[in-house]
């Protein structure tokens, strides 16, 4: 829910900031646990090892496009927990999965703050993947050769790779 919802006007600073403590708790107790889930694999490289089913990541999967426009909303600690979901489900959901996600952040960013959203989850990604920038940009020229990209968002995607460049 939006932060105003959680302490909108008139609420009580009492009742609501216990919740809102209480819900941040969770949320830092569930991103800690996929992320054991999603790194305590087997062979010491991502890359060599399947990953173990997350069933919580694999129900977000078809869900990227609306993840990444959430996270570019970029409201305060929301933003840095739906930024390490995405990049624990890039991880996850490797190589496909990183890419995709870094095409959105990069098709759906309108603010310089917004699009250092894409480089930021690159550069995390790069530590722990083989370089998933190859295959987000592929992903990128087959959705514009597919015209599955509207005028406006592809027009987007062109500035956002010029500014980055």
């Amino acid at each position: 829910a939006p932060a105003t919802v959680i302490a909108g006007p008139g609420a009580g600073p009492g009742l609501h900031e216990g919740v809102r403590e209480g819900c941040e708790r969770l949320l830092q107790l569930l991103l800690l646990h996929l992320q054991k889930l999603v790194h305590g694999r087997s062979s010491p490289s991502l890359a060599e090892s399947p990953p173990r089913p997350v069933p919580f990541l694999e129900a977000l999967r078809p869900h990227v496009r609306e993840l990444c426009l959430d996270t570019l909303r970029m409201e305060r600690k929301r933003c840095l927990w739906q930024h390490q979901l995405l990049s624990l489900l890039s991880v996850h959901s490797a190589p496909h999965g990183a890419a995709e996600v870094l095409f959105f952040l990069l098709a759906l960013a309108r603010t310089p703050e917004e699009l250092s959203l894409a480089p930021q989850l690159h550069a995390g990604l790069r530590a722990v993947l083989p370089d998933p920038l190859p295959a987000a940009v592929t992903a990128a020229v087959a959705q514009i050769h597919a015209g599955r990209l509207p005028q406006a968002q592809l027009a987007q995607l062109l500035h956002n790779l010029a500014l980055l460049l």
